[in-house]
């Protein structure tokens, strides 16, 4: 028989430590053999013991190598030249990547086969064995990253008086069968890797910030620690009605606490840019990465139809008891806001779901509103209060152009869909505009003043 090392051969004279990389880079490849006994050029060397050498690789393997990949490998004792050798079979695994145990899921731990030898694989060679072996879901992956600790976590678990110990980590499906953490793992770990950016800013816009933090660690200590920063601007306003007064805060509780919980459990983590939050005068602007579900739309999920990302994810929460088993977010959040003159508003695209609580009491901040009338030639002059400039804008295009749409006002103001329909809803409240029509044919005109 003609020994010659290949993409599926390797030749070992005799057993040493780097045997274990050759039976990594196999069985994360496509397979091969390792003949012990044999030289490099193919000599045939042969072995005293073949029997010794074939259990002291299998004790090897069984030790030095994750997740056990001994049922992947097959010893025999061949004869050649009247010199005995060990060939041992590797098969493809189909648990991939395998992995030096000391090393850990890393570069430097995970071999492929390439040429003649045996290589380190890189991140993205390690990500797609995983996507391979472990699907698509996200959490249910394993985590890169072996080496987590829990310590938010069990703060959380303590205070919600939950046990978090071993055996309640495999059933929150946060371990697999092979005692390795998954991304669930990671998201719940103090090494998580995803962050909460939250911004305040002066107004109504993005031009002036005041306050702004990434918050870190794990998604138990990202909730507690935004809800905190935005609790703490949450201002109260205080109304006398005949002897009772009564405490108004900028935004209702509830709502803000379902906003976060929904940013949280919903976001798709597969994709590593942050969740945002920010924070202006009249609002609060929850952005999470990820847009609804395939087959979901936006009605759906407004009548309580919930269908979750993170299953898992929404398991632990749920056992925590900081969200329900049913779609009810969405329900307590509008509810949150009932019989007040704004609403909350839902905005989706193919990648983000964002969600605007109003602030209750900004209207008490603002300006009054001039509504023209005939006396004023350009509709802009009598009065003592001023129209805000963009509504003037608005206003001048309209007369201009006889006709304007929401998505021109987008365009004119260089905003978003959601500012541009508050802007407009405000115009039509204060009687500066008209609304004609309905859905996609609304369009809204100037309306006529007696002469």
């Amino acid at each position: 028989m003609f020994f010659q090392e290949s993409e599926t051969v390797e030749l070992k004279e005799v057993v040493i430590d780097d045997i274990k990389k050759e039976i990594i880079a196999f069985a994360n490849c496509d397979g091969g053999k390792l003949y012990i006994g044999v030289r490099d050029d193919g000599t045939v060397v042969g072995l005293d013991n073949p029997d010794g050498v074939s259990l002291q690789i299998s004790n090897m393997v069984r030790d030095a190598i994750k997740p056990d990949v001994t049922m992947f490998l097959h010893y025999k004792t061949i004869k050649e030249g009247g010199k005995e050798i060990v060939e041992v079979d590797i098969q493809r695994g189909t648990n991939r990547p395998y992995y030096l145990a000391k090393k850990g899921m890393r570069p430097e731990g995970v071999y492929v086969r390439q040429g003649y030898s045996s290589v380190p694989a890189t991140d993205t060679v390690i990500r797609r064995m995983i996507k391979e072996t472990d699907g698509d879901r996200f959490e249910a992956m394993r985590c890169l990253n072996q080496e987590l600790t829990f310590e938010a976590a069990k703060k959380e678990f303590v205070f919600r008086k939950v046990e978090f110990g071993p055996q309640q980590m495999r059933t929150l499906k946060l371990i697999d069968q092979d005692n390795l953490y998954n991304n669930l793992g990671l998201l719940l770990s103090d090494q998580c890797v995803h962050t909460i950016k939250v911004a305040v800013f002066q107004g109504t816009d993005q031009i002036i910030f005041k306050d702004r933090r990434e918050f870190t660690g794990s998604l138990m200590q990202q909730m507690n620690e935004v809800y905190d920063f935005i609790d703490f601007r949450n201002q109260t306003r205080a109304t006398i009605e005949r002897l009772l007064r009564i405490d108004v805060r900028d935004y209702p509780e509830i709502a803000v606490r379902e906003a976060l919980l929904n940013l949280l459990v919903h976001r798709d983590y597969s994709f590593s840019a942050s969740a945002l939050i920010s924070i202006y005068a009249d609002r609060i602007e929850f952005v999470s990465i990820g847009g609804l579900m395939p087959g979901i739309d936006l009605e759906d999920i407004m009548v309580g139809i919930s269908v979750c990302r993170n299953q898992d994810l929404a398991n632990v929460f749920y056992r925590l008891h900081l969200i329900e088993a049913y779609g009810t977010g969405m329900g307590k959040i509008m509810k949150a806001y009932e019989g007040m003159e704004e609403k909350p508003l839902i905005e989706t695209t193919q990648n983000a779901f964002k969600i605007i609580l109003p602030n209750v009491n900004a209207k008490y901040e603002k300006e009054k509103v001039f509504i023209p009338t005939a006396k004023s030639i350009t509709g802009f002059a009598v009065g003592t209060e001023k129209i805000q400039s963009n509504e003037e804008r608005v206003l001048e295009y309209a007369r201009s152009h006889g006709v304007i749409t929401r998505n021109d006002v987008i365009e004119l103001l260089e905003v978003s869909t959601s500012t541009a329909s508050r802007v407009i809803r405000k115009m039509v409240k204060s009687n500066l505009l008209k609304q004609n029509g309905k859905a996609r044919n609304t369009n809204y005109t100037v309306p006529l003043t007696p002469q």
